[in-house]
């Protein structure tokens, strides 16, 4: 099989070279899927970076999105058979990566793709459908009623947790640069906040606070968030931040924090999955590139860098592994 192997740490355009490899077998309780695509996320430019070297051996395949279609299952592997399409979170750091024409998953963590949703859709959504999840049901438990600030609303897991939150019945605050208020306003979110154009603490403290902070950006936002929050809130961060921060506001408000390292699980890809059969979560893929153009991918998430002019995409950036038809949905999700 064909893949996208990370042979050297640093720039995206020396970082990757195709390479062939034995078809892998699925052991005890696992399956062999053919992967139709999958997709780039901050934590893969992080892992090229080299920031985590020590769990990363080279040469390396990465990746952790999969959409894609069971092709042989191992002993004991019973809930899916050959042909079914499929959806799954590869565990970070374990086992081969997702650049790959085929991979091999435990069942557990596989859930059936949603019908409503092309390979490509399912792949960009997978991660950040998990992250978002995790961050505001499961650790900042987030109920109807409740106000919630995303950071980096426009971004890939800001664009699902802005729709999640809104599923879940609380209002949505959101931070975005003023060419996507209107963007993140079709998603859901009842104010935006131009991130750019002043202070965002005073503008969130006219409102009455926010219950919930989800951090997608980094910087200050830790220091930064008990001074939007009401008391009692909750911030989950799921960014890495190596400097000091002074939390001291937070006693103020009784603030609770949540530093998020995403896990899979079959569970959170099946509500996410209920969530899309009710049509009210959508993924927004902002580009969709070939396997073969990861590299390119990755400057592209990096700010647009491999096309002078270029700005960052909306959302998430796909790859397709093998051909595929795409539905129109995902086209206009990337208007």
């Amino acid at each position: 099989m064909r893949v996208m192997e990370l042979v050297r740490f640093g720039g995206a355009d020396t970082a990757f070279a195709a390479r062939e490899q034995p078809m892998p077998s699925p052991g005890p309780g696992q399956l062999l899927v053919k992967v139709m695509a999958t997709s780039v996320n901050p934590l893969d430019l992080q892992t090229r970076r080299g920031d985590y070297r020590d769990h990363v051996a080279l040469p390396a395949v990465i990746g952790n999105d999969v959409s894609g279609v069971v092709v042989e299952t191992g002993t004991g592997a019973g809930r899916y058979r050959p042909g079914d399409e499929v959806w799954y979170l590869a565990p970070v750091f374990t086992g081969q990566g997702t650049y790959a024409e085929f991979h091999v998953v435990d069942q557990d963590l596989v859930a059936r793709k949603p019908s409503r949703l092309s390979h490509v859709e399912a792949a960009g959504l997978a991660l950040v459908g998990v992250t978002a999840w995790e961050a505001l049901v499961e650790r900042a438990g987030v109920r109807t009623g409740e106000r919630v600030l995303v950071h980096g609303g426009a971004g890939g897991v800001g664009s699902v947790a802005i729709q999640v939150a809104r599923a879940l019945g609380a209002e949505v605050v959101t931070t975005a640069r003023a060419r996507d208020h209107d963007f993140v306003t079709r998603l859901g979110a009842d104010v935006t906040i131009d991130f750019s154009a002043g202070d965002y603490v005073p503008q969130v403290q006219a409102l009455g606070g926010v219950d919930i902070v989800l951090d997608t950006v980094g910087r200050d936002t830790l220091t930064r968030s008990p001074l939007a929050l009401a008391d009692r809130g909750r911030v989950v961060s799921i960014v890495d931040i190596p400097e000091p921060q002074n939390l001291l506001a937070a006693w103020g408000v009784n603030a609770t924090y949540h530093f998020l390292f995403v896990s899979p699980g079959r569970a959170k890809l099946e509500a996410l999955g209920r969530l899309v059969d009710q049509g009210e979560l959508r993924p927004v893929i902002g580009a969709v590139l070939p396997l073969a153009d990861v590299a390119h991918a990755h400057s592209l998430l990096e700010g647009g860098s491999a096309d002078e002019g270029r700005q960052r995409p909306r959302g998430k950036i796909a790859l397709a592994v093998h051909p595929m038809d795409e539905t129109p949905h995902a086209a206009a999700a990337r208007t």
